[in-house]
């Protein structure tokens, strides 16, 4: 089968398309011929060695990143009871492990997928994976985001940011979006009750007394986002790097603060998001779909940081 391998970190020149063994599956889990794959901010991080998880990942030859995919089962292993040959499944695969998404096939724990929703393409549905994972988790698992609340969702045009709008919207709270003024119309039509761009305003001068910030920038935006929250309010903040200082102001007032979240697979949240998928509503924004052959450019658009909703890799 095709995959792609990364032969050594660094720049997108170590993505290789190498033709390698069919994975064999064990008793839990199921093999799938993969259909599409989502492609995140951590792929890249992990190609050039700048996310931790990259340390854990080097043991293994070939290493092949990714772990959002959309696919068919062909095979089941013999534990398996929750899917069958033929079912369309969604899901992401091991993470954080060696996920093994960028490949014609994968084998995949039966208890990280869910079944694609009838009314959404592969493509939408590899796109519904981690991001759509990391904004629900963020709000049922980390941090309990109620009806009443005052959220702040921080790079709200992005991949989960885009989710996150729609999530904290069905839930019944009034979110409060950042973003750059060209992606206005954008996150308003997501549901946002209220736009910030962050070009031109201090969102901690003109906010206070929220119940909930989603923090996805990081660094100083940490300590600006608990300026405006009430006490014992919640943030959670999706990138790794917090300070002393950034806990000591967080307990000051006393917060419930998640100072890195590390999204994790699921089945059940699978099925949570599937169910949001077939009811409409929640549905991803693709802005860009790259043929498999392509995956260097993917990853190109991923660095410039300006991708509205999500890029997704069709085989």
């Amino acid at each position: 089968m095709k995959a792609i391998t990364l032969e050594g970190f660094g720049g997108v020149e170590h993505l290789v398309e190498k033709e390698i063994e069919k994975p064999g599956i064990k008793s839990n889990e199921v093999l799938v011929k993969v259909k599409a794959i989502s492609i995140n901010p951590v792929d890249v991080k992990v190609r050039s060695r700048k996310a931790p998880l990259a340390e854990s990942l080097i043991q293994y030859n070939p290493l092949i990143l990714g772990w959002d995919i959309s696919g068919i089962i062909v095979e089941t292993g013999n534990e398996v009871t929750s899917f069958k040959v033929g079912d369309e499944v969604f899901g992401m695969v091991n993470f954080a492990g060696h996920g093994k998404a960028y490949a014609e096939y994968v084998a995949a724990p039966a208890e990280h997928l869910a079944i694609k929703p009838k009314n959404i393409t592969h493509i939408e549905a590899a796109a519904t994976t981690l991001a759509a994972l990391t904004a629900w988790q963020a709000f049922d698992s980390y941090g309990k985001l109620r009806s009443t609340d005052k959220v702040l969702i921080h790079a709200a045009s992005g991949g989960v940011g885009h989710f996150a709008i729609q999530i904290a919207k069905h839930i019944g709270a009034y979110v409060i979006a950042t973003s750059s003024a060209s992606n206005r119309d954008f996150v308003l039509e997501l549901g946002a009750d209220q736009h910030i761009d962050y070009k031109v305003s201090r969102f901690e001068d003109v906010l206070h007394d929220l119940d909930f910030v989603l923090e996805a920038i990081g660094g100083e935006n940490f300590q600006k986002s608990v300026q405006v929250l009430k006490p014992f309010g919640t943030i959670v903040a999706l990138p790794s790097g917090h300070t002393e200082q950034d806990e000591r102001l967080a307990g000051e007032k006393n917060l419930h603060a998640c100072y890195f979240m590390s999204v994790y697979s699921n089945g059940k949240d699978m099925r949570t998001i599937a169910s949001l998928l077939e009811r409409g509503i929640i549905k991803p924004h693709i802005s860009h779909v790259f043929a498999f052959d392509e995956i260097a450019k993917a990853h190109q658009q991923i660095e410039t940081g300006r991708t509205v909703g999500k890029v997704v890799v069709e085989l």
